[in-house]
């Protein structure tokens, strides 16, 4: 085995605590809710799992633009739009 030292209490001290931001949200795209919720949560820096329940044009409407006009990002995949904040990357690469 080769000599090799990692200080990992070393390498935590240096992490700062602050970079990781947010929540996961789960909820329904259904029309109930108001879209300004959703743009609190972005704001706040969470991502948004929503499963869709109509046409999803129309129930994002309200937020939508918003959600980009901030940085956000938003994605249709499968059942769920998946929207993310300012400098969340939805990566797609896997797809």
């Amino acid at each position: 085995m080769s000599d090799f030292d990692l200080d990992l209490r070393g390498a935590e001290e240096q992490l700062e605590e602050d970079e990781i931001t947010g929540d996961v949200v789960l909820g329904v795209l259904n029309g109930e809710t108001d879209p300004n919720t959703w743009i609190r949560h972005v704001d706040e820096g969470n991502v948004l799992v929503l499963a869709i329940e109509g046409d999803l044009n129309t129930l994002a409407a309200g937020f939508a633009r918003e959600v980009r006009d901030m940085g956000g990002e938003l994605m249709h995949f499968r059942r769920f739009l998946v929207v993310s904040p300012p400098g969340v990357e939805i990566d797609t690469d896997l797809l």
